[in-house]
């Protein structure tokens, strides 16, 4: 797994693995906005450590944060995903991105997302793809921005 990786053209951020004591922070981060409040819980909660363990062990999983000045200021998945479509290539979901709120507007969410599709190439990766519930117009317009074509419609069933 990856540890301490710094951004070379910006020294404030370092991009690194998640760790254990990290959950919290990540989970305060999904929860803070409508969407995400009606549907975390207590950060303590131990669901959370237990999905943390699970995503850690998976060499096709990263939950990569955001640290700056010693405090984590962004998270986000990702999935490496293995397909036979597009001659067996891989490809690289990102999910569950958040910008801590007192880091917002800075463009730390463009530094993360190009730290990703880097992270993807490096990887061998064909694409990169991910998904935005349709409420986030600000975030559709901030992924095609960064050049993300909403190619798709997606299709969700909610099983709980």
């Amino acid at each position: 797994m990856m540890r301490d990786m710094q951004e070379p053209h910006v020294a404030d951020i370092t991009f690194r693995t998640a760790r254990r004591d990290d959950v919290p922070a990540v989970v305060a981060m999904l929860a803070d906005d409508p969407l995400g409040a009606r549907r975390e819980g207590e950060p303590g909660d131990p669901r959370y450590l237990a999905a943390f363990d699970r995503i850690d062990a998976d060499p096709y999983d990263e939950l990569i944060v955001a640290e700056q000045g010693g405090e984590v200021v962004g998270t986000m998945q990702l999935t490496y995903l293995a397909g036979l479509s597009r001659l067996g290539a891989e490809r690289c979901q990102i999910e569950a991105v958040r910008v801590h709120s007192s880091a917002r507007g800075q463009g730390l969410g463009r530094r993360m997302i190009g730290w990703a599709v880097d992270r993807a190439r490096e990887r061998g990766c064909a694409m990169v793809q991910l998904t935005s519930d349709k409420t986030r117009t600000d975030a559709h317009r901030f992924y095609g921005s960064l050049g993300f074509a909403a190619s798709h419609e997606g299709f969700k069933l909610q099983l709980s």
